[in-house]
């Protein structure tokens, strides 16, 4: 099974995934609805993103629930965020999103939300996999098989997304956005959320289509070059791309540059910072260090953690945070919930921009400049590595491998979770230091695995 992260065998940090019909099948998924099930008694949510497998295990899934004797509500195509906001507003017992996120078009996967809205912690995904293994299924005579209904939580979300922002402050700004769905779930929310903004919205590749003829789901710079075309060419103020399940938006400004996943996150932060008055912000130990300085430039503490979207809302619970998220263009706003959302993302940037009265390109000139370079090498001893790195850099973050941090930059050293790779991560404010710091790492990597 390939996972995305994580330590579990089929459980990784974002769910199960694999390619689909090879890896992840009907069968699995079938499975995995009577584990969520057995889990969660009452009604669960279930919906899914664009992809051509979507609908064939989102089947298995729902014929998985109701074969325990839960009730099943199918919501069809809707961003992971709006299945969640859906959970969480109301009495359903908690979802499952059928969808590979950002992955190439051949993946898919299965998500399970807790009934609060937030993603299965790595506790609760250590129990589903107990469960998926032992088979210890619950199971339901033939007069007490649950049924399914249809929902609809789209526009639900839209609504919520409108209660949290300043909707006349960005209305009386006239906005010209250009939207790339991508193809993907994003293409029934983020077009209508923006035009209920009051923003003149220009669509790209915004009808579903699980293939992504135009471009792969994940909305890196090397992905997003007609959407930066379309911005210049039409003159808008804004150009937003969404992944697959619309969980994540990367930016692009008025002259038709990429803004940096990590630029977007320290701008966001100290925006929520200062707004707040001080506060914590979550984040991984792989973000930038723009982060850090640009929330302790504004009054607030950084806490950092392991990798992964459900470490950082847990911690962000546990530490009442007023801001988190990575550095992929995953951005949680925990007044409205504990997830990564791609349309509040493109909502909340609007309105800094409206009460700022400046343009995207002109907020982000005061975020801190570094330059960040990775590479892999081959490690089957991670244990050994770990160890060795405990002595070569003892104070170093240990939080997720080891972050050893600089004046002017830093080094991650981090074992994949999946792989038997290690990933080196420099960063520092100019190219020559970036490339310096890099070398050190693999060069410690090198020495302790001999």
């Amino acid at each position: 099974m390939t996972r995305i992260g994580g330590m579990g065998e089929l459980f990784g940090t974002n769910g199960v995934r694999g390619i689909a019909n090879e890896e992840l099948t009907a069968e699995m998924a079938l499975n995995l609805g009577r584990v969520i099930g057995t889990m969660r008694k009452g009604r669960i949510a279930v919906a899914t993103d664009a992809r051509i497998s979507s609908q064939m295990l989102k089947c298995a899934v729902l014929a998985g629930i109701t074969s325990v004797g839960s009730d099943a509500i199918d919501l069809a195509i809707a961003p992971t965020p709006s299945l969640q906001y859906y959970v969480k507003e109301t009495n359903v017992s908690g979802g499952v999103i059928v969808t590979a996120s950002h992955n190439p078009r051949e993946y898919n996967g299965i998500k399970f939300v807790h009934s609060d809205g937030t993603e299965f912690t790595r506790e609760m995904d250590e129990e589903s996999e107990r469960i998926y293994k032992s088979k210890e299924f619950r199971t339901a005579r033939w007069n007490e098989v649950g049924q399914i209904f249809s929902g609809e939580c789209n526009r639900l979300y839209i609504d919520g997304v409108k209660e949290r922002v300043d909707v006349e402050l960005i209305a009386s700004r006239k906005f010209r956005v250009v939207v790339d769905c991508g193809n993907g779930a994003a293409c029934f929310t983020s077009p209508q959320l923006l035009k209920e903004l009051g923003c003149e919205v220009i669509s790209i590749n915004a009808h579903p289509d699980g293939s992504f003829p135009q471009r792969n789901p994940e909305p890196e710079e090397k992905n997003v070059g007609f959407l930066k075309e379309v911005v210049k060419q039409v003159s808008a103020d804004l150009g937003v791309a969404h992944d697959g399940d619309a969980d994540r938006a990367t930016f692009v400004d008025e002259k038709g540059n990429f803004i940096s996943e990590d630029v977007m996150l320290a701008l966001m932060a100290k925006y929520y910072v200062k707004m707040n008055g001080g506060g914590k912000v979550v984040t991984p130990v792989s973000s930038s260090k723009c982060v850090e300085n640009a929330v302790k430039e504004a009054g607030g503490e950084i806490v950092y953690t392991a990798v992964g979207s459900p470490v950082v809302v847990k911690v962000m619970k546990e530490t009442n945070a007023v801001f988190g998220g990575e550095g992929n263009g995953g951005l949680i706003f925990p007044e409205f919930q504990l997830t990564r959302d791609g349309a509040m993302s493109a909502a909340k940037v609007l309105e800094l921009m409206a009460s700022e009265k400046k343009p995207i390109s002109e907020l982000v000139k005061d975020i801190p400049k570094y330059y960040t370079l990775k590479e892999k090498l081959p490690c089957k001893d991670k244990q050994k590595l770990l160890t060795g790195l405990k002595e070569e850099f003892p104070e170093a973050n240990f939080t997720d491998g080891a972050r050893v941090d600089y004046e002017d930059g830093w080094i991650l050293i981090r074992p994949s979770g999946t792989e038997p790779i290690v990933r080196v991560f420099a960063e520092a404010k100019s190219p020559v230091r970036a490339e310096e710091l890099l070398k050190n790492g693999m060069k410690s990597v090198e020495k302790i695995l001999g």
